[in-house]
C-alpha cells in the first residue's frame, strides 16, 4: 500500500544511499550488500598518490625508516590510506627497528593474507579487507602476546588520533 510514510521512509533511505555513496568519493562504490570496495584503475589514480598507488596496488615497498607513522605514537586508530577502513589500533603498535611500522595485531575482520612466493622466499602478505589494497607483510618474530610482526608500509596507512 502506498502512502506519505511510505514514500517519505522511501526518499530518506534513498538519500542516506546516496550520502554514503557521496562519503566513498569519485564513484567509489561498494558492491550491493557487501562490504568490498572495487574502483577503476584510473579511480585509484585518481584517489591515491604515485607511492600510495605503488604500494596499495602494484605490491611495491616502501623505502625503510621513510615513513612519518614510523614514530607516530599518540592514541589513535591507523587506517587504510585506500578506503579508510580501520585496520590496527595504536595499542599495538610497537618499534621493530625494521624500519616499517609495526604491529603485533590487527583489529577484527579488518585485514587478508595470502601466500606470497615473490623474490624466492616464502612470506605472508597482508591485504585491507575492503579494497584488497596491499599493506605489508606479516612475520612470526614478533612480541607478546601474538608472536606475530605486521610489518605495514606507513605509506599504505593513515593516522587518526583520538579525540582529546
Amino acid at each position: 500500500m502506498l502512502n506519505r510514510r511510505t514514500i517519505l521512509k522511501s526518499g530518506v533511505c534513498a538519500i542516506a544511499v546516496l550520502a554514503a555513496g557521496r562519503m566513498l568519493g569519485n564513484g567509489a562504490a561498494l558492491a550491493a550488500g557487501a562490504d568490498h570496495l572495487k574502483l577503476s584503475d584510473a579511480e585509484w589514480h585518481q584517489r591515491l598518490t604515485d607511492d600510495q598507488y605503488a604500494v596499495l596496488r602494484q605490491e611495491a615497498t616502501e623505502r625503510p625508516f621513510t615513513s612519518p607513522l614510523l614514530h607516530e605514537e599518540r592514541t589513535g586508530v591507523f587506517t587504510c590510506a585506500g578506503c579508510d577502513l580501520a585496520l590496527f589500533s595504536s595499542k599495538t603498535k610497537f618499534d621493530s627497528g625494521t624500519g616499517w611500522p609495526s604491529f603485533w595485531a590487527p583489529l577484527d575482520n579488518a585485514v587478508l593474507t595470502k601466500d606470497d612466493n615473490s623474490f624466492g622466499m616464502t612470506r605472508t602478505a597482508v591485504a585491507c579487507r575492503r579494497c584488497e589494497g596491499h599493506l605489508g607483510h606479516v612475520f612470526d618474530d614478533g612480541p607478546k602476546p601474538t608472536g606475530l610482526r605486521y610489518c605495514m608500509n606507513g605509506v599504505a596507512l593513515k593516522f587518526v588520533a583520538a579525540a582529546a
